[in-house]
């Protein structure tokens, strides 16, 4: 399989995005508003006053999985992002099966926040029209279509408009947690036992949390499957998601911290759906709820705009392989957009939600949906840490910094993956289970139908070698001299991040 240069031989427009996109793009693509609002209860309701811990401790493996897209991404830039990867290091089967679970997570997830999009947009203008169900489900279907038109024209269009949109979200959420810690009203004093080990115990336990966290800590990676589409797409996608996940990982402690300040847990987890703008009116009455309203509603469409990017990008590298349809692989002439397979996960997507509103099982099957497809997200968030080790296991020992930066940290974080996949299962239940194992499962179908066809370079890869990549010194240090400068630049994998 060819190593396609950013915008190339794979016809997508190269340059659309610069390394600020990328770093907007990881930032929008976790939404921190929304998966505040959908999580941050739930996980305060799992360990307590240790909410800071989990998220600092889970924080340090998931910077490896996010060092392992930077490294990966320096090797291969491909729109199929860990699709790509793992075929190349691992084996096809477990890359197509990476790929499909990126498709799946980000479909299903679109599913899931359509409704909420609308729901956040009516309470802006009435509290009580975000009650109906039906009308909250026809606003967020039109913010998902606008995005999807979006997505389809190309990734440069509203550039501007989504990261002004990704700024007013974080300074929002920032002003508001800051606001909160200088209140006189507490429910508890600052603790740094928050961050301590000691919090934990059979009722509250790192186990619990770190099952949540796994999935709260999800979205940045968008930025590798649009590694084609970015200037410097070799190093500028990868950065670009690092910084968002630290980015994101800071908001989250912050405002964490500023709930125990603030908020007991039990008034956390027993707020239907508001906690946010409950912390708001706390934190800056009058208003501060509203102002967070308005930080969801942005968060919500941004992450729609996102996940939809990273559906129709993996699956069009599938199309463009043969792996799946050869029509997903094809390209709008003009604006040089993966047309196909936005049509097709938009019409997936619209599908299942007529479906299930003619079925009337409404939110509790997108309640499972979402926690289904944390068994996908871990499942191919492990498979790149395992990758990247392998991949530049010829100079992992050439310095102290590969092995940590290319080995033992994305090692880390693959365990850990490992460790949350095999952790959730005896916790879901069946329908939970049918949607993150039994889709991941089907993947099977395809991948096989496509090897039985015969003639794929898809199924006899080159592997990724460091040492033949055509800019390798700007990939690896050299393993006979030590990581450093060299003729006036940065010449190691390790010393420009």
């Amino acid at each position: 399989m060819k190593n396609r240069p950013s915008g190339k031989a794979g016809g997508l427009r190269a340059g659309a995005l610069g390394p600020f996109d990328a770093v907007v793009m990881a930032v929008a693509g976790c939404g921190p508003a929304y998966t505040v609002v959908a999580m941050i209860p739930a996980l305060v309701a799992a360990v307590g006053f240790a909410a800071p811990a989990v998220l600092l401790y889970c924080a340090i493996p998931m910077v490896g999985i996010a060092l392992a897209f930077r490294h990966l991404g320096r090797l291969d830039v491909n729109s199929g992002a860990t699709y790509s990867w793992v075929a190349r290091t691992l084996h096809p089967f477990l890359g197509f099966l990476s790929g499909w679970a990126v498709v799946v997570s980000t479909t299903v997830f679109m599913i899931s926040s359509t409704t909420p999009a609308g729901q956040a947009t009516l309470s802006l203008v009435n509290e009580e029209l975000a009650r109906n169900d039906g009308l909250a489900t026809a606003v967020g279907l039109g913010w998902f279509l606008l995005m999807a038109a979006l997505v389809a024209m190309g990734t440069r269009i509203g550039a501007r408009a989504r990261a002004v949109a990704v700024g007013t979200q974080l300074a929002l959420l920032l002003a508001v947690a800051i606001a909160a810690l200088n209140q006189d009203g507490r429910a508890a004093e600052f603790s740094f036992s928050w961050f301590g080990l000691e919090r934990f115990d059979t009722t509250h336990t790192f186990t619990a949390g770190a099952l949540i966290v796994g999935a709260l800590y999800w979205g940045w990676d968008v930025t590798a499957n649009l590694s084609e589409e970015t200037r410097d797409g070799r190093s500028g996608s990868g950065l670009g998601g690092l910084i968002g996940l630290l980015v994101v990982a800071t908001m989250f402690l912050t405002l964490t911290v500023s709930a125990n300040v603030l908020l007991d847990p039990d008034t956390v987890t027993s707020v239907d759906g508001s906690f946010l703008t409950t912390l708001g009116e706390k934190a800056w009455p009058g208003a501060g709820g509203k102002l967070l309203v308005l930080a969801v509603l942005l968060s919500t469409v941004a992450t729609l705009e996102t996940t939809l990017l990273q559906a129709t990008r993996t699956l069009f590298a599938m199309g463009r392989d043969r792996t799946v349809p050869s029509f997903l692989g094809r390209i709008d002439p003009r604006r040089q957009t993966p047309v196909a397979s936005t049509l097709a996960v938009a019409s997936v997507a619209l599908t299942a939600l007529a479906l299930i509103a003619l079925t009337g099982t409404g939110v509790d099957i997108l309640q499972d949906a979402v926690i289904g497809v944390g068994l996908l997200i871990a499942f191919y968030y492990a498979l790149a840490g395992i990758s990247v080790a392998v991949a530049y296991r010829s100079v992992l020992f050439g310095s102290l910094g590969n092995l940590i930066f290319l080995g033992l940290w994305p090692l880390a974080g693959a365990g850990f993956n490992i460790w949350v996949f095999a952790a959730s299962i005896p916790t879901l239940n069946r329908t939970e289970l049918a949607i993150g194992l039994g889709t991941l499962t089907l993947g099977l179908l395809p991948v096989t139908i496509a090897r039985l066809q015969g003639g794929r370079s898809f199924f006899h890869p080159r592997p990724l070698n460091p040492k033949s990549v055509d800019t390798v010194d700007e990939h690896v240090a050299d393993t006979a001299s030590p990581v450093g400068p060299a003729d006036g630049r940065r010449d190691g994998v390790l010393s420009d991040f």
